[in-house]
């Protein structure tokens, strides 16, 4: 059995998986947001700081698991796959050969971020948005939307274990959307109590929280 939470949006059957991977199992659609592969190598190019740049492999490697393990036919990578277009292009020989094999034998398709507007030079699909019925992926929800599998936000919501609160990277859904959180080694978030989720969620939405397992629960909104 596949570890995760399952949801429906729309007749698809979803998981919410805790590595933060979105599974669709009847269609094998493996679904990741938010990669931001060579975010060390940015900031040390517009800001000069350093960092250890070792994010990228970290995430590949984690992203790599899931692969394995699942076995996509499809992989869709949901925007801000890289920090910036630059960073596409600076990739080490090593990461790239192992994009290279994790491409091999199904179809890749990456969707267009903010941080990495245009196409790069690796293979796959690179579309703004993409269409797989009844679902629509793209990089940022929209107000009104429905069907929609999105990320961009990076939420995160706080829960109580033994009276301490611990914050965790989540996924948001409810009947018309669901938000990845993101994938990437260094990535920060954002609290579901802020106003761009009051704005896109339904009154009845939930979160779940991903690590070692799954947590479910109301979506924090105060």
């Amino acid at each position: 059995m596949i570890d995760g939470h399952i949801f429906p949006l729309f007749g698809a059957q979803l998981i919410a998986r805790p590595s933060g991977i979105l599974w669709w199992a009847d269609e094998r659609i493996l679904c990741v947001s938010d990669l931001h592969l060579g975010k060390s190598d940015r900031m040390a190019r517009r800001f000069g700081v350093l960092v250890p740049p070792y994010e990228t492999t970290d995430t590949l490697q984690r992203l790599q698991l899931e692969i394995e393990f699942l076995k996509p036919a499809v992989v869709i990578c949901l925007g801000d796959n890289f920090d910036d277009l630059d960073a596409a292009n600076s990739l080490s020989l090593t990461d790239r050969q192992c994009l290279s094999q994790l491409h091999a034998g199904r179809e890749w398709i990456w969707i267009e971020g903010n941080h990495d507007p245009g196409s790069v030079e690796l293979m796959g699909q690179h579309l703004t948005e993409y269409k797989f019925a009844p679902l629509v992926f793209r990089h940022i929800a929209k107000v009104g939307a429905e069907a929609e599998v999105s990320g961009h936000y990076h939420p995160k919501a706080a829960m109580r274990v033994r009276n301490n609160s611990i914050v965790r990277p989540c996924f948001l859904y409810d009947e018309k959307r669901v938000i990845l959180p993101a994938f990437g080694t260094f990535t920060g978030g954002l609290r579901t109590e802020a106003v761009e989720f009051k704005t896109l969620m339904q009154s009845v939405a939930f979160a779940v929280l991903i690590g070692n397992k799954s947590y479910v629960m109301p979506m924090p909104r105060e």
